[in-house]
């Protein structure tokens, strides 16, 4: 064999990494009550204690048995939770405590125990999966007749069904499964002595549950329970090891999940099935008219049945049949290479309701007749649940009722008058035209109740003798007979035809809200939006309450809610944080916290958690799976705008932390370069100065001029960073007045004389110009870095030209020089902090804030500042402002 052949299944090596972390189950499994369950494993218990094994019982059921209460006052024991049930004070396992505690053996009794009502979790199991996924090692009891797929078995060897169970993946993933076995007789022997049950309980049960025949049966079970896992157990290890075997191709098993009575035995006869023959199981529900059209009590129990069948491991899939549904069903099996098809057997139809739904396909009987490459299996339903589906009086309601009646009161007033008229010899037509409106608009029901008193109406006004039920003639009893029959017949068609247009009336009305959904969501820029949008547009699909939650640091708390909710009660909260942290359904219709009024789903974003969706129904009803599966749709549309909206908020972030670390990068080098340079200047010139009699007086004089300007220069950017400031703070309330721009230039350009002593500036100010309505100080500002700008960048000796005008109610000074001018890709970011353009590194150096602040200066005055080329061939830079008239 290749060596490539040799190497483990990677599935079965993510199996084995996926139990790194959590404890170990072992299972003490028995074939009935009494065999020693319990007694073995605190026998095994104290051994491992004397081993040092940290050991804690944190439940264990004595039922009074002296032997086995003696074991336990051996072992540290987890004191139990009180609760209150029907009355009475009981006790519950304190799951809480034992986690706490974390010992390295947990002994919880009794795996397929019911919890009392507000427990965390409905069954027992489920808190031992909680104690396992703490990386606690457990020791549990179980009897065979609890395991899910065996249920019905044993119902029918005993005759007594066990409402608890445990479902089989429970077994699958036990690490370790040892068998408790006694002998019928021995077990029988312990049962009349008092070591099961009471004196009295225990003759009842010899006669009945604990017969020889059954526990013999029982055994048989139970061994062959434990020898399927220790097989299992073998396949694995040889999969993880590389152990060469037979690896034949799987096949695939499909079971039909329906409202059938007999649906929930075939998911487990599949369930059995698909274990014995180590294959992969399919339950498939389909979705038809006749399905949109079930009464809830109906759609509860086919919701019951796939949660049963998704609780038992089954791959869960639906189908949209609009016709032919065991065809469809057929080729949905052939393209998932199901061999075998398992169906639950219909219920007998007695003759009146087989004429009554004349039209309704018999999936099973087409099944078997259709699929002749497949295996197909007939399950029968629980004895007294496949009674036969007999006549009833249907429920009419009172405006149905009024409309058939009306219809064949207007039918017979048309016939009499065409009668009276016209030689018409077909006046039943008349009333067939009434049974098809009010079949297409009331249904099957109505549309019958108007062919049968149609009939009666037409008998008694049309037919000879008049005014009587009495018929003479022989044609007018064939012709009232084909009428009924016809009538009947169109009627049911049309009312057929109604349901499938109504039942596709309701996909696209499904579709279209998830579409809707889809956009508005899709619109949603902010979180709060699409909380909004998702609670609100959930509620009015589904005509439920719906309540969003979302995590605020250590806790879940509600972000919105459809009525508005904003507050939970405390079994609700309990239940959407469990499905919060464990990724699962939780509350309401689920196996976790029943007891709640809301069902809670996790928002999920591929392994992230975003949140929790709740919804109610008024009245607790259960969830239709149409309803389910569009539930769920929407789930993950959500899923998908809130984590879009969370990627933007970090892109932004992202985006904002750059920027700001942009910025802190250039004022830092802004500081280290730009001002340390004057401050150098004006050191060094101070210096100079300070020695006496070194220097001559002009030199002197020199001096003082150099540290005068590059003091002024100095002012100039501490200046700008104070004005920076205030503007970042929005602490800059500018003081506007009527302001003579012509002062205001002549201010900056006195302000600037050392600066621009190198350039010729040239002013073309129009003496008619009119006053300006801003702040001088501000303005002034201004006009000093856009000048001190000009001349930073402009050749020596170039002129820098000022010049305004009135341009359409404002005025528009400009400032232009002859440097190499911006290109006009930066003509806009020049405005931005700390921005300089490319390629002017050799020129004198700046802080890059002085147009940027000159642009917040002006805008909160009311102006604009924008730059453009001052020739035609891109060279110079014209600075144009745009400042408002005072009145």
């Amino acid at each position: 064999m290749a060596d490539e052949d040799l190497r483990p299944e990677p599935e079965a090596l993510l199996a084995e990494a996926a139990r790194e972390g959590r404890g170990r189950l072992k299972i003490f499994l028995g074939a009935a009550p009494g065999v020693g369950k319990t007694f073995a494993m605190l026998e095994a218990a104290r051994q491992r204690l004397r081993e040092g094994t940290d050991v804690v019982a944190g439940v264990i059921e004595t039922h009074g048995r002296a032997e086995t209460e003696a074991l336990v006052h051996a072992l540290p024991v987890v004191p139990r939770r009180p609760g209150y049930y029907r009355g009475r004070i009981l006790s519950e396992m304190d799951l809480d405590t034992l986690l706490a505690r974390r010992p390295r053996l947990a002994l919880i009794d009794e795996l397929a125990h019911t919890n009392l009502e507000g427990s965390r979790h409905e069954k027992r199991w489920q808190d031992v999966e909680e104690v396992l996924a703490a990386g606690i090692d457990v020791w549990t009891t179980l009897n065979v007749q609890h395991v899910e797929t065996l249920n019905d078995a044993v119902a029918r060897i005993t005759g007594i069904r066990v409402r608890e169970t445990v479902p089989d993946r429970i077994l699958d993933t036990a690490d370790e499964i040892e068998l408790i076995d006694l002998s019928p007789e021995d077990l029988i022997a312990r049962l009349r002595a008092g070591k099961v049950y009471v004196p009295e309980q225990a003759a009842r049960a010899v006669q009945n549950f604990f017969a020889k025949g059954n526990l013999t049966a029982l055994r048989e079970l139970a061994m062959r329970a434990a020898a399927d896992r220790v097989d299992a157990q073998l396949r694995e290890h040889m999969a993880a090891n590389a152990i060469p075997g037979p690896w034949p191709a799987q096949e695939r098993l499909l079971v039909c999940v329906s409202d059938s009575p007999a649906a929930r035995n075939a998911i487990r006869a599949a369930k059995r099935s698909a274990d014995r023959a180590r294959v992969e199981w399919i339950a498939l529900s389909v979705t038809s008219p006749r399905i949109e059209t079930l009464p809830e009590g109906a759609r509860d129990d086919l919701a019951l049945a796939l949660r049963l069948a998704e609780r038992l491991g089954a791959t869960v899939a639906s189908l949209q049949a609009g016709g032919d549904v065991a065809r469809e069903i057929l080729d949905f099996a052939r393209r998932n290479n199901v061999r075998r098809i398992i169906v639950g057997r219909p219920r007998p139809r007695s003759a009146l309701h087989a004429l009554a739904h004349p039209f309704r396909e018999r999936v099973a009987e087409r099944l078997l007749r259709l699929g002749t490459e497949f295996e197909v299996t007939l399950v029968s339903a629980e004895p007294g649940r496949a009674r036969p589906q007999g006549w009833h009086l249907p429920a009419l309601s009172f405006p149905a009722t009024g409309w058939a009646l009306l219809a064949t009161a207007l039918a017979s007033g048309a016939a009499w008058v065409v009668d009276r008229m016209l030689p018409v010899a077909s006046l039943a037509l008349l009333f067939m035209t009434a049974v098809l409106v009010v079949a297409t608009r009331f249904g099957r029901w109505a549309s019958a109740l108007t062919a049968v008193s149609g009939f009666f109406a037409y008998n008694f006004f049309f037919t000879e003798p008049r005014l009587t039920f009495t018929v003479h003639y022989r044609d007018q009893i064939l012709t009232l007979g084909l009428f009924l029959a016809a009538s009947l017949l169109t009627g049911g068609l049309a009312a057929e035809l109604r349901a499938r247009v109504d039942a596709q009336r309701a996909a696209a009305d499904r579709m279209g809200k998830l579409y809707d959904f889809s956009r508005r969501v899709a619109a949603a820029a902010a979180f709060d939006d699409v909380v909004w949008a998702a609670v609100s547009h959930v509620s009015m699909t589904l005509a439920c309450r719906t309540v969003l939650l979302v995590p605020e640091g250590e806790r879940l708390a509600v972000a919105g809610g459809f009525p508005p909710e904003d507050r939970l009660e405390l079994r609700d909260m309990s239940a959407a944080r469990y499905a919060w942290q464990r990724g699962e359904e939780a509350g309401r219709g689920s196996a976790t916290l029943p007891a709640a009024d809301w069902l809670f789903l996790p928002i999920r974003a591929g392994e992230r958690r975003l949140g929790v969706v709740g919804v109610a129904y008024e009245g607790g009803r259960s969830f239709s799976p149409v309803d389910r599966r569009l539930l769920d749709a929407l789930i993950d549309q959500v899923a998908l705008a809130m984590e879009r909206v969370r990627l933007a908020e970090d892109l932004e972030g992202a985006r904002l932390a750059a920027e700001t670390d942009r910025l802190r990068t250039a004022l830092l080098s802004s500081v280290s370069h730009d001002l340390r340079t004057p401050l150098v200047t004006i050191i060094g010139a101070a210096g100079s100065l300070a020695e006496p009699g070194a220097l001559p007086p002009e030199a002197q004089q020199a001096l003082a001029e150099t540290i005068r300007e590059e003091g002024e220069r100095l002012d100039r950017y501490v200046q700008n960073l104070l004005d920076m400031t205030r503007l970042g703070h929005g602490a800059l309330k500018p003081a506007v007045q009527p302001s003579d721009l012509a002062e205001l230039v002549g201010a900056a350009r006195t302000r600037l004389a050392a600066v621009l002593r190198g350039h010729r500036l040239g002013t073309d100010l129009p003496p008619d110009l009119p006053a300006v309505l801003v702040d001088p100080v501000l303005t002034e500002q201004v006009l000093v870095n856009i000048l001190d700008n000009a001349a930073k960048y402009a050749p020596p000796g170039s002129p820098i030209t000022l010049a305004a005008r009135l341009d359409a109610g404002r005025v528009v000074l400009s400032v232009a020089d002859e440097g190499p001018g911006i290109p006009p890709a930066d003509r806009e970011k020049v405005f931005d902090m700390f921005y300089r353009v490319a390629g002017t590194d050799r020129r004198r150096a700046g802080t890059g804030l002085g147009l940027a602040i000159c642009r917040g200066l002006l805008e909160a005055q009311g102006g604009t500042i924008r730059a453009e080329a001052a020739r035609p061939d891109g060279q110079g830079t014209r600075i144009l402002l745009t400042l408002p008239v005072a009145p």
